[in-house]
């Protein structure tokens, strides 16, 4: 496993720690053939999905993780959805308090979560005042507060590493396709890879609209979305990669496939109607990229995560009826 500048404290020690402890505390994912798919795209398919993990999405490992590694009793996170429903979730059972600020435009579903789950929302117009700038606005008003991050954390990476580690000893894949919004879930599966020796090689699946991933890999520096990208993808509407996340990327991904917003939608109605899998839009990025491109993965072993199922009603009711 490689050493990290940005995370000396990421050591292969480190990982195997949080892999005995973490696991007792989640729901393993579900490793789900597809016959149907396989035989349609020419390839072996399996989805890994984390739609029935705590509160509907990997975020949940590394929520958890992060979580009971500090002290604070005050958490603030930024959050499109599904991280904040993570928080608010783990901070209950780890008897914490939970602030999430999440963007006016977040999904209704999302916002009640994490309402539900005992987390305090605030919802801000992220076209005026991004979240990261709300957070620095109540971190100042709660000095004694942890500011949880939702993806550039080596806790986090740590965490999410899980999922890899649970993929890869319990399946052998040629490539594993994995969605793209900060890096933490790919990152985490980077590190899972080359910790455990395994061969797999690694793409990303990222939504065109918000294809920031992909162009600093191409350029080979780390560039950024000048705002929050309107995609239907909203668990990937970040800025940039997480500075950590970066680094991890770019020595350990072969490529990052840009999934227009109609390629996503078209294989979240595959997903309903092949798998029985209830996926919101970021979840579906993975086999999104596959539908694009699959004359790339003719013939291999192909593991396509599902990292959610937090879907708005609406909106999942108007993709439905929208099939061809």
């Amino acid at each position: 496993m490689h050493s990290y500048d940005l995370a000396p404290e990421l050591t292969s020690a480190y990982v195997e720690e949080v892999w005995q402890k973490l696991p007792r505390y989640l729901r393993p994912t579900l490793l789900l053939p597809v016959p149907r798919l396989s035989e349609a795209l020419g390839c072996q398919l399996l989805l890994a999905s984390e739609t029935f993990q705590y509160t509907g999405s990997f975020k949940f490992r590394a929520a958890y993780h992060l979580l009971a590694s500090v002290p604070q009793r005050q958490i603030i996170a930024a959050s499109s959805g599904n991280f904040g429903q993570a928080v608010a979730y783990a901070a209950r059972l780890l008897g914490k308090e939970a602030t999430i600020v999440m963007p006016s435009t977040a999904a209704r579903v999302k916002i009640e979560a994490v309402q539900s789950y005992g987390g305090r929302v605030e919802l801000t117009d992220v076209r005026r005042v991004s979240r990261q700038e709300r957070v620095a606005q109540l971190a100042r008003e709660q000095p004694e507060a942890f500011i949880a991050p939702a993806y550039d954390d080596y806790r986090v990476v740590a965490g999410n590493s899980t999922l890899g580690q649970e993929i890869l000893r319990q399946a052998e894949v040629d490539v594993l396709l994995v969605p793209v919004g900060g890096g933490g879930l790919i990152s985490g599966q980077i590190i899972a890879r080359d910790l455990l020796g395994c061969p797999t090689r690694i793409i990303g699946a990222e939504p065109l609209p918000g294809n920031d991933a992909a162009r600093s890999l191409r350029s080979g520096q780390l560039l950024s979305n000048e705002m929050e990208p309107e995609t239907v993808a909203d668990g990937a509407r970040t800025l940039s990669l997480g500075r950590l996340n970066w680094e991890i990327i770019r020595q350990g991904v072969e490529e990052i496939i840009e999934v227009p917003d109609e390629v996503t939608l078209e294989a979240l109605r595959r997903l309903f109607l092949v798998a029985n899998l209830k996926v919101e839009p970021t979840g579906a990025l993975a086999l999104g990229a596959l539908l694009l491109h699959p004359e790339r993965f003719r013939g291999q072993r192909v593991c396509c995560i599902v990292s959610g199922g937090n879907v708005d009603p609406a909106l999942y009711a108007q993709a439905l009826s929208n099939w061809p």
